[in-house]
């Protein structure tokens, strides 16, 4: 059965991998090549790539290093029956990150994942990139499609000043503005009033969390640069505002 033709697939599965916390991890043995599950914490990276900081102690990182190719299953986490929710399937391969490109995924995921401060530096851990080939998306009947990379990841290759400043502004917006992401989040996403905080900005939309929930504001244009971001924020908060008073 093919999806409907207002589904948008590529924005559900990109949306699917940004709010995602939690996921499910398969792995191949290292001896046996018998498949193994498990459950990681995961972050996404600035193309929207899973991130996962794992023990070289654990199971599935010692299968990893014996062979690369993984599946991770994100899923909605909505209440009821768990089938009902959006799940995405992604197939590729796990990356270790190391030298000048470990900066970025050790700052995105320490941002969804404070608490793992206490442990990030402990010398058996060490963060991976999973570089997906494909996915697989499940969002009700009628909705399963599968996806390639470029469907579903973000292009960066023309975002270098924005992802620089990306911390900057991470750390502006929380410092400075946390009533603006309180209204981001409840008038903009219909989410409940909380402790709303940024912990991700890219070319395509904002991630913000509180607590264990995470929301994606999508932008409604495609930025690149630092003062397009200064001023798409000013426009949403302009708009969440303007929401606020109706």
């Amino acid at each position: 059965m093919q999806p409907t033709p207002d589904f948008d697939a590529a924005g559900l599965a990109r949306s699917l991998l940004r709010r995602s916390r939690q996921g499910a991890l398969a792995t191949l043995m290292a001896d046996s090549g018998d498949p193994y599950c498990s459950l990681v914490n995961v972050a996404s990276d600035a193309d929207g790539a899973p991130i996962l900081l794992i023990s070289r102690l654990a199971l599935h990182t010692r299968n990893i290093l014996g062979d690369s190719r993984v599946s991770l299953m994100l899923d909605e986490r909505a209440q009821g029956d768990p089938l009902e929710g959006s799940r995405i399937m992604l197939a590729g391969r796990a990356e270790e990150a190391d030298g000048d490109g470990l900066e970025t995924p050790r700052r995105r995921y320490l941002n969804a994942h404070p608490s793992a401060e206490a442990f990030v530096n402990f010398k058996d851990f060490s963060f991976f990139r999973i570089r997906p080939k494909g996915a697989h998306l499940v969002a009700g009947f009628g909705r399963i499609v599968d996806l390639k990379p470029e469907q579903f990841l973000t292009d960066i290759s023309d975002t270098g000043a924005l992802l620089e400043a990306e911390q900057g502004a991470i750390e502006h917006m929380n410092a400075d503005h946390r009533e603006a992401m309180n209204l981001y989040a409840t008038r903009l996403l219909g989410a409940s009033p909380a402790d709303w905080r940024c912990t991700g900005c890219d070319p395509d939309g904002l991630d913000m969390q509180a607590g264990t929930h995470a929301l994606r504001l999508d932008f409604p244009r495609r930025i690149v640069a630092p003062a397009e971001l200064r001023q798409m924020l000013k426009e949403l908060a302009d708009r969440a505002r303007a929401a606020a008073s109706i």
